[in-house]
């Protein structure tokens, strides 16, 4: 990612979820109000056994359709999150773990934003694990944005 000197740049975790609008209509909100890049980021892997995590890359065609698929996600997300038009949005698709793909995020970001739960988990949880990962270990603030 190629950063303007001096401009912040706001990293989100887009999971397709209601709550990750929810952090991308948020971040959008205060890239305008600072004069920050947005940069929405949808992280995928080829499934592996439950508590593995992900190795290697999906064959090329799936890849292609899978990228396809996320890049459609972000761009839905970014129309319904009502992003001002006076915000720069760059996007990025990446291949990883969600945690490990957005603690990547956090080490070139001024701020990281994440919804407080998404796709998965247990619905009495009050935050997702991606979250609490992120707050725990990120390299830069995190905000947990609730829908």
């Amino acid at each position: 990612m190629t950063q303007t000197p001096g401009r912040q740049v706001v990293a989100v975790g887009i999971d397709g979820s209601g709550e990750s609008v929810a952090a991308l209509s948020w971040a959008g909100r205060y890239a305008a109000a600072t004069g920050a890049t947005l940069r929405a980021v949808r992280a995928w892997h080829y499934p592996t056994a439950a508590g593995m995590p992900p190795e290697g890359k999906a064959p090329p065609q799936v890849t292609g359709e899978v990228e396809q698929q996320m890049r459609d996600e972000l761009g839905n997300a970014i129309s319904e999150a009502a992003v001002p038009a006076s915000v720069q949005i760059e996007t990025e698709i990446a291949y990883g773990h969600p945690v490990q793909v957005l603690l990547d995020e956090s080490r070139k970001a001024s701020l990281l934003a994440v919804g407080h739960r998404g796709h998965g988990g247990f619905p009495e949880l009050l935050t997702g694990s991606v979250a609490i990962h992120c707050v725990n270990h990120a390299a830069c603030p995190v905000v947990v944005v609730r829908g």
